[in-house]
């Protein structure tokens, strides 16, 4: 609820003001119950209402005599209703409830107000439920007071100096109220510590010469919803800002409506740490009516939603799910509740993008051996010379060659560069690219990143094995000397009693006969590299 503060003078333009901004219906702030001054003919007559059943109903709670129009009620989570009755500068606080055919009336005593100029009314429900709070704003100061809840009646619990209006709770404990007051001639929003003896310390003042009121609060994410006159001088605007931030108060566009009062009253709660996704329900007051408008501050555009028939304008409850509740009432449905859901939140263009998906892998596909790269290939035993003219064609453009890491070897397949490769660097710098062991292991010829081979081995005329230097002395042999092969022969010599040598297994390009001499095969205390 909220109200602007004028000069003494204007008593009745300011009481007309707080009686429009004021809603028609009255929820709790844990949503379970709410409550309304209905109309039966001529009639006025308190009206509650039950929210957290499966279909709401109402339950009247007539008195023995007709209310006066601007009676007021608050509803509280026990079920009971406080209505505030003002008799001759004399305020009367009792708590209704039902009490089958009839209605219960316990009074809670009552708060004298001699001077004429003073004003009592109700705050808003204070956020555990079991409480309630009003506010006598007199011609120099405001008293607050606790009417419901206390131990012995009304009870005086501080004295603000100067003017005020307005009343949100910033906490969730109802020890912080936030009130609008008006003093040197500009209205400040202030908070009053009713735990502390009514400690006053300032709140929101943009500018020397600005009008700054605070409307709404939101303690679960901190959002806070206010009117002020400092980005234009005389016009009042609406902005956003979150309690205890540095960053300034911002007014966006988007709620500036041309011939339009907007006015914001109910905010979605849950959304902890994230005052940008709350979504926020507006009241549009316009030239052709009254309706809803949703908006949320991440998003540059209101949504604007038809109100329900029989709506009664300001009253709505945001649920932590963004559900919005809208109370109505019409001659032919005495009470109902309209359920709006919010709108999916759309993703400001300035946050930060995500970053994007790798690019998937070429599927593999078999290659025929004519076509089939040759580098990285070994030389085999009887050839001359070594084919790595591929080398540089096969290298991705614009990759450094020397820190790129050869794909990991098939399972139980020795690979000859990743020897080689350990041989020469010595340590393996990781990929920034995150892949898995099981993704790394590429099949042969595959559609991969190509590696740069390692360099081959200078090539020499083959030649007859040396033989190995024996470790001890062994006995002389008994077998006949090896024949000497004939001249011009450069193969391996054979004793005639050996069998015939087994044909060479190729793998991968390379031949089994240098993985057992000692070739280019992967020890086993070869380091592992493993995938960054």
């Amino acid at each position: 609820m909220t109200a602007c503060a004028t000069e003494p003078g204007n008593e009745a333009a300011e009481n007309e003001d707080e009686r429009a901004a004021r809603p028609a219906c009255v929820i709790t702030a844990d949503g379970t119950y709410a409550a309304r001054l209905a109309l039966d003919g001529e009639s006025w007559y308190p009206e509650r209402w039950t929210l957290d059943g499966p279909e709401p109903y109402a339950v009247p709670l007539p008195s023995h005599q007709p209310e006066e129009p601007g009676t007021e009620v608050l509803p509280l989570t026990d079920g009971r209703v406080l209505i505030h009755r003002e008799t001759a500068g004399r305020h009367a606080f009792s708590l209704l409830y039902p009490t089958g055919p009839g209605t219960g009336e316990l009074p809670l005593g009552a708060v004298e107000c001699p001077d004429p100029g003073t004003r009592l009314r109700l705050l808003p429900p204070a956020p555990d439920g079991e409480h309630a709070y009003a506010i006598a704003v007199g011609r120099g100061s405001t008293a607050v007071w606790l009417v419901a809840g206390g131990a012995f009646g009304p009870e005086h619990l501080a004295e603000v100096p100067g003017r005020c209006s307005g009343g949100v709770w910033l906490d969730g404990t109802g020890r912080l109220l936030a009130l609008d007051r008006f003093q040197d001639g500009r209205a400040k929003t202030v908070v009053v510590d009713l735990e502390r003896g009514g400690e006053v310390s300032p709140l929101l003042q943009i500018a020397e010469t600005s009008d700054d009121r605070l409307l709404l609060a939101d303690a679960d994410s901190g959002l806070i919803l206010i009117r002020s006159d400092a980005p234009s001088p005389g016009h009042g605007r609406l902005g956003w800002g979150v309690l205890g931030s540095t960053l300034p108060i911002r007014f966006p566009e988007s709620l500036q409506l041309t011939d339009c009062v907007v006015t914001p009253f109910a905010i979605q709660p849950g959304q902890v740490l994230m005052p940008e996704s709350c979504a926020v329900a507006l009241r549009v007051d316009g030239p052709t009516g009254t309706w809803v408008g949703l908006w949320r501050p991440a998003e540059g555009q209101v949504h604007h939603v038809a109100a329900p028939e029989g709506w009664l304008p300001g009253a709505g409850l945001w649920s932590r799910e963004g559900v919005l509740q809208l109370p109505y009432a019409t001659g032919a449905l005495t009470y109902g509740v309209a359920r709006v859901s919010a709108p999916a939140p759309v993703t400001p263009s300035a946050s930060p993008q995500a970053p994007p998906a790798p690019p998937a892998r070429a599927a593999t596909r078999p290659i025929p051996l004519q076509q089939a790269p040759l580098t990285g290939r070994m030389r085999a035993p009887g050839r001359v010379g070594a084919v790595s003219g591929r080398a540089e064609a096969s290298a991705p453009a614009g990759a450094d060659s020397g820190r790129v890491e050869p794909p990991s070897p098939l399972a139980g397949t020795p690979s000859p560069l990743a020897g080689a490769a350990s041989r020469r660097a010595g340590t393996a710098t990781p990929h920034t690219e995150e892949i898995s062991p099981r993704a790394a292991t590429l099949a042969p010829h595959s559609a991969g990143p190509s590696v740069p081979p390692a360099s081959p081995a200078p090539s020499t005329p083959l030649s007859p094995p040396s033989p190995s230097t024996p470790s001890a002395p062994s006995a002389p042999s008994t077998s006949p000397p090896t024949p000497l092969p004939p001249k011009g022969f450069e193969g391996t010599p054979v004793h005639p009693d050996s069998e015939p040598p087994a044909p060479t297994a190729v793998r991968n390009g390379t031949d089994g006969a240098d993985e057992e001499a000692g070739g280019e095969g992967v020890p086993a205390d070869a380091p592992v590299l493993t995938a960054g």
